[in-house]
């Protein structure tokens, strides 16, 4: 029997999309600890505030909260270590390339599961001014809007 086909969700980080422009977006895998896997199974993990860096040609995410195991004792690590993204090398270059333009940066928009291991989606993005962000709202609003509309027009 073969390993399961399908993706699985596990955390999404609906906040990059609201602060971001996502230019661009890859998957790559991580590099983590059993009881790490096991904690992110469990929907223990936060993307809030992370981010990902690029450190003597190996790209790191930071700042990415994934809660203690309840039974891993002496086998859970630190929360907010670095963890390492598994790229090939010619994507980081690449990846490396794009970032040193200005205000480009890595953020983590979803972690998933795909065949049994933890996959991240990652986007190059590109940070939003206030105004951006409220045009987006209003945006949003006005589609809600309409659709609410619509459904009513459609009830009788």
């Amino acid at each position: 029997m073969g390993r399961k086909k399908t993706n699985k969700t596990l955390a999404e980080n609906r906040k990059a999309r609201h602060d971001y422009f996502v230019e661009e977006a890859l998957e790559a895998g991580l590099a983590l600890v059993g009881t790490e896997v096991k904690s992110i199974r469990a929907g223990r993990v936060n993307l809030k505030d992370s981010y990902a860096d690029i450190d003597n040609g190996e790209v790191f995410i930071k700042n990415m909260h994934i809660s203690h195991y309840e039974q891993g004792n002496i086998f859970n690590v630190d929360p907010l270590r670095y963890r390492k993204l598994l790229l090939h090398k010619s994507e980081i270059r690449r990846l490396e390339e794009i970032v040193k333009q200005q205000g480009l940066t890595l953020i983590p928009l979803s972690l998933y599961l795909k065949e049994g291991r933890v996959k991240v989606n990652l986007g190059v993005c590109r940070g939003k001014k206030n105004y951006d962000k409220r045009d987006t709202m209003i945006e949003k609003a006005h589609k809600r809007e309409i659709a609410r509309e619509f459904k009513e027009r459609n009830k009788y």
